[in-house]
């Protein structure tokens, strides 16, 4: 699968591919530049303004991913922000936003591994050269080592000819003999034997060591190995279908006759997965509110919440509204969804979102969801979703930078926000009804111990004992429904979809508690 759909749905606004609720990242995305390749290293070096505003250069596929990679290092944005800002400045499209789009993501996800292979090359070292000298040296590497279609004489050449343009001889002269000595020993450049197991998963899936130990530990070797492989496949584009407006039978029908290759999701029944097609929210479909851009994982929230008409529906996080709205369309558009997010933008894009897909049963709130409770009735919501703030360990396939931007430390900020949100949501639900917990993270403590330890304060709720109808017939998702005692942990590698939790919650009736 070529890696140009990875950025499918960059800039649509929707973001329901995942939760997009992780909190920010404020310590810069890309940090490997030590010698070991595992240890980072504080860049030095002239800034990204020094150097890359040498003249007007008329944007190519590596330029563009060269100017991304630099931003990212050095400011800490997102990638697929900064990405799709930058293609539509450009002007780049077809094979040229492809290419582009291959080196961002395929440079950060081997990030580690690149500086680990590149860093004996550099006479001074990676971590001091300049922030864009050392992207351009990145950016290159993995052509010359991952792509096999690019002709290697032509990755060294067009980095000579942007370090030239860039920057002074020195620099060109220092990027050729460093891209050519690369070339030279490329049946060299190998891991050496007697790794241990954390070190050798760490560089061959190019993982932060921390995390790669977390999942050892949590998972068992070979899990964790998997975890780290699927995270680097490029992911899958899928829709959901408005089930209001269209079956998925001839939604995939309509796809087949404009040359698509779609297929029905092994995992939801609402599901489609595309594996030719580019940006379907570009697509007339989108635009007429037959389909939303959304992962398979994320399909099955809603359907876990089992929202039926007529029922009143609380989704406490509810921003962008992927989730919101596909609640709405298994309520046939009869009862209410409340939806609320913190911020009154991203109310305005559940609104967006409510309008494109036709549906009138859907409210916004602009609060904070631990003051809910302050704000609404107690008992009052037959049933709620709480789709949590997490680490976003899940997602990485989709959001490279990541890993490493994430620190140990953060798992258990974010759990002590995840703990208060469902102490103070819980409340809210009638007796007998159903709350749904879920996070795009494989983190045992925002996910199973999150909800073991909800259960162990709250004993007016229990684990939901029925689960939705076709789950256990899923193929894909019976690996996840056994492998943590509270909930459905779906990894990356079982079906090829985000890493998601989903517990159900019920609370008991009155004269049950």
């Amino acid at each position: 699968m070529s890696r140009a759909n990875h950025g499918s749905g960059l800039g649509t606004g929707t973001g329901t591919g995942s939760s997009g609720k992780g909190p920010g990242q404020g310590r810069g995305a890309m940090r490997p530049a030590g010698g070991d390749g595992r240890k980072p290293a504080k860049p030095t070096g002239t800034s990204s303004s020094q150097g890359m505003g040498r003249g007007l250069i008329a944007p190519s596929a590596r330029s563009v991913a060269l100017q991304v990679l630099t931003a990212v290092e050095q400011e800490g944005a997102y990638s697929n922000l900064l990405l799709n800002g930058a293609l539509q400045k450009s002007g780049l499209t077809g094979p040229d936003a492809g290419l582009a789009t291959e080196l961002v993501y395929g440079t950060i996800q081997r990030l580690n591994t690149i500086d680990y292979f590149l860093e004996p090359f550099v006479t001074k070292g990676l971590a001091k050269l300049a922030p864009w000298v050392r992207n351009l040296l990145r950016l290159s590497f993995y052509q010359l080592h991952y792509l096999d279609r690019i002709p290697p004489h032509a990755a060294v050449n067009e980095a000579v000819n942007l370090a030239k343009k860039k920057g002074h001889q020195g620099i060109s002269g220092m990027v050729n003999g460093v891209l050519r000595s690369v070339l030279r020993r490329k049946e060299e450049l190998r891991f050496p034997e007697g790794m241990d197991p954390v070190q050798r998963i760490a560089l061959e899936h190019s993982h932060p060591e921390w995390m790669v130990k977390l999942w050892i530990r949590q998972y068992g070797e070979e899990a964790a190995e998997a975890i780290c492989r699927a995270n680097n496949e490029p992911p899958s584009v899928s829709v959901r279908v408005n089930r209001a407006r269209i079956s998925r039978n001839e939604m995939i029908r309509l796809m087949e006759e404009q040359g698509l290759q779609a297929a029905a999701s092994k995992i939801s029944p609402d599901g489609i997965v595309v594996h030719s097609g580019g940006n379907m929210a570009l697509t007339s479909w989108y635009r007429e509110g037959l389909i939303s851009v959304q992962d398979e994982s994320s399909m099955l929230v809603a359907e876990a919440l089992d929202p039926r008409p007529g029922m009143t529906v609380l989704d406490c996080c509810a921003a962008p509204g992927g989730k919101t709205c596909h609640i709405a369309e298994i309520m046939e558009g009869r009862g209410r969804v409340l939806a609320n997010d913190i911020h009154p933008h991203k109310a305005k894009l559940i609104e967006d979102q409510a309008k494109r897909l036709d549906l009138e049963n859907i409210d916004t709130l602009s609060s904070d969801a631990m003051q809910l409770a302050e704000r609404l009735d107690a008992s009052s919501f037959d049933r709620i979703l709480l789709d949590a703030p997490c680490s976003g360990l899940g997602v990485i396939r989709r959001k490279p930078d990541l890993k490493w931007a994430k620190t140990p430390g953060d798992v258990a900020e974010i759990a002590g926000v995840q703990r208060a949100l469902l102490d103070s949501a819980s409340g809210l639900l009638k007796p007998g009804g159903l709350l749904v917990y879920s996070t795009c993270t494989i983190e045992p403590r925002e996910n199973a111990e999150m909800v073991a330890s909800f259960l162990n304060r709250h004993p007016e709720f229990e684990l939901a004992v029925d689960e939705p109808a076709g789950w256990s017939g899923r193929q894909p998702l019976e690996a996840a429904a056994g492998r943590v005692e509270a909930g459905l942990q779906i990894l990356p590698q079982d079906a090829h979809s985000d890493g998601f939790y989903i517990a159900r919650l019920r609370k008991k009736s009155e004269g049950n508690g």
